[in-house]
């Protein structure tokens, strides 16, 4: 990392430090931990490979900030399970931190998800929704819309293969 942009982090972390240790001092349970996690922050930071890319560091800082608190929830929760967190693979895929590109086509990808499920007719649409958010058999599915299981597999196949060809032309 240039100088340069180590000095932005450092700055950045400098003006904001007390802020974000209220930051997590208001969101976590174990207030004693709250200067570990805005340390983490700075740290996640400094991996950046280019800082310059970010339109609004201190916004990204607290990006950083609210994931640390997500992960530091789930943490708290399988602490409370007695579940060993102290595992090598655990710790890795909490410790990655995605890269901001990734972020963006996550987003955007989504985004375009929704223009195409808008496309859909209502009924298809409400299927293909409660079949992938929600998690109902088609059986449920056809109770709540008022259709039978064979209905409901039309619809499916419908939305499907509708979002497969729109999602395509969009990559």
């Amino acid at each position: 990392m240039a100088e340069f942009e180590k000095g932005l982090v450092e700055r950045l972390f400098a003006e904001h430090r007390r802020a974000l240790q209220s930051f997590f001092y208001r969101r976590i349970r174990t207030k004693s931990d709250a200067p570990d996690l805005a340390q983490e922050v700075y740290v996640r930071m400094l991996r950046l490979s280019d800082i310059h890319s970010i339109r609004d560091p201190e916004r990204y800082l607290y990006t950083v900030a609210s994931n640390l608190v997500k992960e530091y929830a789930v943490l708290d929760r399988w602490q409370a399970r007695g579940v060993d967190l102290d595992g090598a693979s655990i710790q890795q895929r909490l410790g990655e931190l995605p890269t901001i590109d990734a972020q963006l086509d996550v987003m955007q990808r989504v985004a375009r998800l929704r223009t195409v499920l808008a496309e859909l007719s209502p009924k298809c649409q409400a299927a293909v929704i409660l079949q992938y958010r929600h998690g109902l058999t088609y059986e449920e599915i056809g109770e709540r819309l008022n259709v039978s299981p064979h209905m409901v597999k039309k619809y499916m196949v419908q939305g499907l293969a509708h979002c497969r060809r729109r999602m395509a032309r969009s990559e």
